[in-house]
């Protein structure tokens, strides 16, 4: 399982984006007016960023998982998997923003295994948002969250289901 506590915002020995420019599609970033499910006005799709030198701290600062990973295979590098993977190291969620172009890439093999092993292993489900629209992949189910807005925040908890433990993803209202 990925380790939040060891991960590092450097790429790994090896690793870089080359022609993978998924990341200037998948994510908001408004200082470019740049909208989740648009390729950014600044991305040349396949070769980089025409602002590579002026690109926002943002930018600057973003490696998927597949770059700092080096458990990750060539299979998982965005460009191929048409998905990027992140994880929030304050809640050890793990994220997969897919692309609008391939909105079922996650659910093939060898990668919807591998996320319920991860949501197992985890204790806690892996995320996957097309846009805004948010699925929780759990270790034998998927659970459709819909649209989270910019108002709300994803919860984890802990039910009884017939005598025993479930756990189950909400969404609620962020605090103020």
């Amino acid at each position: 399982m990925i380790d939040p506590a060891r991960m590092v915002n450097q790429p790994a020995p090896g690793r870089d984006c080359g022609s993978c420019t998924l990341c200037c599609k998948v994510y908001d970033v408004p200082a470019v007016e740049s909208v989740a499910g648009s390729w950014c006005k600044h991305c040349l799709p396949g070769r980089g960023c025409g602002i590579h030198a002026t690109r926002p701290d943002h930018c600057r600062a973003f490696f998927c998982l597949w770059m700092t990973q080096t458990f990750l295979g060539p299979e998982w590098k965005p460009d191929k998997a048409r998905f990027v993977l992140t994880m929030d190291p304050a809640t050890k969620w793990l994220f997969v923003q897919l692309d609008p172009g391939a909105p079922q890439a996650w659910r093939k093999e060898p990668y919807l295994t591998q996320l319920r092993r991860w949501a197992a292993a985890g204790n806690r489900p892996v995320i996957v948002f097309l846009n805004k629209s948010a699925t929780a992949v759990m270790p034998t189910h998927d659970v459709p969250l819909g649209l989270i807005a910019a108002d709300e925040r994803l919860v984890l908890r802990e039910e009884l289901a017939g005598g025993r433990p479930r756990l189950t993803v909400a969404k609620v209202k962020a605090a103020a």
